[in-house]
């Protein structure tokens, strides 16, 4: 039992690998990508319940994120071609600032993390629903607000960095200092 919340992370990126193969069935591509989007929720619900919270399943739902966010832009580029085009610059700001944002937590606190904060949460949120958005309007314009809040989540990283004393991964946001 203490090894569901990683099986369920492994599932995500499972899941998300699959849908390559699965693009063109628009079905079976929301189907996979909803299952994606539940183990998601469920993972760290899982891990604390089963007092199984660890560094490696932090990194491990890191990493299936980042799957996640991969899976999300290559669709959304092949999907909307051209109209892409003008939130490309943002979303690659927003990257290069999440980058920077491990370098300065390795620089300071010696470990490689991404806080969990409100905006950082609503980010994933937005991100994630992005493709179903997209099938529903086949527009890009909702692309709008989740690049700004994309921006903002990561300068809102950068600021808790920056004026942090110590290490809190789930820091909620830059007005709580818990």
């Amino acid at each position: 039992m203490k090894q569901a919340a990683n099986a369920l992370s492994v599932s995500r990126i499972l899941f998300l690998l699959a849908i390559f193969w699965i693009d063109h069935n628009r079905a079976l591509f929301l189907t996979f990508y909803l299952c994606a989007g539940l183990t998601d929720v469920l993972d760290g619900y899982v891990a604390r319940k089963t007092h199984s919270v660890s560094e490696f399943g932090a990194r491990l739902d890191s990493i299936a994120d980042l799957c996640l966010f991969a899976v999300v832009l290559y669709f959304m580029i092949g999907w909307s071609g051209e109209d892409m085009a003008p939130y490309i610059p943002w979303i690659i700001a927003a990257l290069v600032m999440r980058m920077i944002n491990l370098g300065i937590a390795y620089w300071k606190f010696r470990k490689l993390i991404f806080i969990h904060t409100w905006l950082k949460k609503l980010n994933g949120l937005l991100v994630f629903l992005s493709p179903i958005v997209y099938l529903k309007m086949q527009s890009v314009g909702f692309l709008t607000p989740v690049c700004a809040v994309a921006i903002l989540s990561a300068a809102e990283e950068t600021m808790i960095h920056w004026t942090a004393k110590q290490l809190n991964p789930n820091r909620r946001s830059i007005f709580h200092n818990e």
